[in-house]
């Protein structure tokens, strides 16, 4: 045995589980009632999937919107397939739950970010409480890249002793 518990890798595993469960549940039911999904990921990361057109368009980071139209949402134990309309072009993607950087449903103030090493060397995720004033209008063909409100944080280090 090591000499510490790693909870940030622990932390990592339990929330990107939540996930799989949360899209599973989408995938087979649909959305319930005003839930939506605002998934911020790594263009980079080997094993994401998209067009070369979007991968030209979003070279390190994007944010898709599963609200109003989307089919084919399919959860296996690394990631997510779903087919999404870009301006009347339905694509599919592939995210594994690896290259997620964040998780938000401001229906209900609910939010993840996944730190990296690089990002703070802070080791899990952090809580978003998603206000008001941080949610995103989203209209029909929304923006992929449109750049997203700050939420404030909660960092896990506010719970430790």
């Amino acid at each position: 045995m090591t000499g510490e518990i790693d909870y940030g890798n622990l932390m990592h595993a339990a929330m990107r589980s939540l996930i799989k469960t949360v899209l599973e549940d989408v995938g087979e039911n649909g959305l319930p009632g005003n839930h939506h999904f605002f998934i911020t990921f790594d263009t980079n990361q080997p094993d994401v999937q998209i067009a070369q057109w979007l991968s030209d368009r979003y070279p390190g980071e994007m944010t898709i919107v599963v609200q109003h139209w989307f089919e084919n949402l399919v959860v296996d134990d690394a990631g997510f397939s779903i087919t999404l309309n870009f301006g009347d072009n339905p694509e599919p993607l592939y995210i594994p739950f690896d290259a997620m950087r964040t998780f938000v449903d401001p229906s209900v103030e609910f939010g993840l970010r996944f730190e990296s090493a690089e990002d703070d060397e802070e080791d899990g995720p952090a809580l978003y409480e998603v206000t008001e004033e941080d949610e995103v209008e989203v209209s029909e063909e929304p923006e992929a890249d449109a750049p997203a409100k700050d939420a404030d944080v909660v960092s896990l280090d506010s719970f430790r002793k």
